[in-house]
């Protein structure tokens, strides 16, 4: 079963709704929104750039990137009220995990010469609707992300706006993760219930699953030879990474011999894979708390030649 919800536009597949997880978190008093702006930003690039045509200002300042960024971030804003907003970002391409395996991402190409210059413009336009954006060098979005989750789901229900499936290992019952799906307006809202549902795993579960089988995307490998459907049945089986090398004699021969020969690139793996919630952020969390400012955001679209945005915030806005 899929979980997607419908908000007027057709998603990609349909299949049984979870409004009534999405409306407990609603209820709350504070709603706490971390956009995973990398991935906003890099998916509204490529769905705006595939024919040819990039959207530029009349000084020839590339801005597709951008206008598709607010688009999606808008809608996500409205349909899930926020009353505190974060945005974060990565800050470059050295991290610890560089450093822990040097192969990290080092498949990744470089970011195409459009893209370039709207990373600093995007966070000009997050910061004139009166939101933080958050990075620090030698992590991810995805750690940042992961330590203000942690830290503030005792403050607010918390959602994760993303398209990275890693970020389901922060789910619990005060974190749910959204998973934006083709087009605008389409979500699998994951809640701890949804994820045991739909994949038979737990939060934690997903950083085992990694470790076993490797990440094409990041570049590190998991055990050689062990993909998704094997690592999946294994992790549902046995639970852990350490049940299962507890019971490696229980094995077929093929992956027992497969997991023994590769070890330390087991371990090592789901410690990528694993997502820091222990990185120093300061800021308090009254600080995310957001309050729109018409005015200036109205100067900026005009700045940026964003006529056509302008009327998504000049009626209500999406703020408890």
């Amino acid at each position: 079963m899929q979980l997607e919800l419908d908000f007027g536009i057709e998603p990609e597949k349909s299949g049984q709704r979870n409004e009534p997880a999405a409306e407990q978190h609603l209820q709350a008093e504070n709603r706490l929104m971390l956009v995973d702006g990398m991935a906003l930003l890099f998916r509204a690039y490529f769905a705006t750039s595939f024919t040819g045509t990039i959207r530029r200002t009349s000084a020839g300042l590339p801005t597709n990137a951008v206008h598709g960024f607010v688009r999606y971030f808008w809608d996500a804003v409205q349909k899930f009220g926020p009353s505190h907003v974060v945005c974060c970002w990565d800050m470059g391409s050295k991290t610890f995990r560089t450093e822990q395996y040097t192969g990290y991402k080092a498949n990744r190409p470089d970011a195409p010469l459009d893209l370039i210059p709207q990373f600093d413009l995007v966070k000009d336009v997050v910061e004139s609707f009166g939101i933080c954006n958050v990075g620090l060098n030698g992590y991810e979005a995805d750690d940042c992300i992961g330590t203000l989750a942690k830290r503030h789901a005792s403050d607010a229900n918390v959602f994760v706006l993303t398209g990275d499936q890693d970020m389901l290992q922060l789910v619990d019952q005060r974190i749910t993760v959204l998973i934006m799906k083709k087009g605008i307006g389409n979500y699998a809202v994951y809640t701890p219930e949804f994820l045991l549902e739909e994949r038979n795993l737990t939060p934690a579960q997903i950083i085992d699953l990694k470790g076993l089988m490797g990440d094409t995307s990041d570049n590190y490998p998991g055990v050689r030879g062990i993909g998704e459907k094997t690592a999946l049945k294994l992790v549902q089986e046995y639970g852990t990474i350490e049940d299962i090398l507890e019971r490696l004699p229980e094995l077929s021969k093929a992956v027992r011999t497969k997991i023994e020969a590769d070890l330390e690139m087991l371990h090592l793996s789901r410690d990528l894979a694993r997502i820091r919630c222990d990185v120093p952020i300061s800021h308090p969390f009254d600080e995310y708390s957001w309050t729109l400012n018409r005015a200036q955001v109205m100067s900026k679209f005009e700045e940026l030649e964003f006529g056509s945005l302008g009327k998504l915030i000049t009626g209500k806005a999406g703020i408890a």
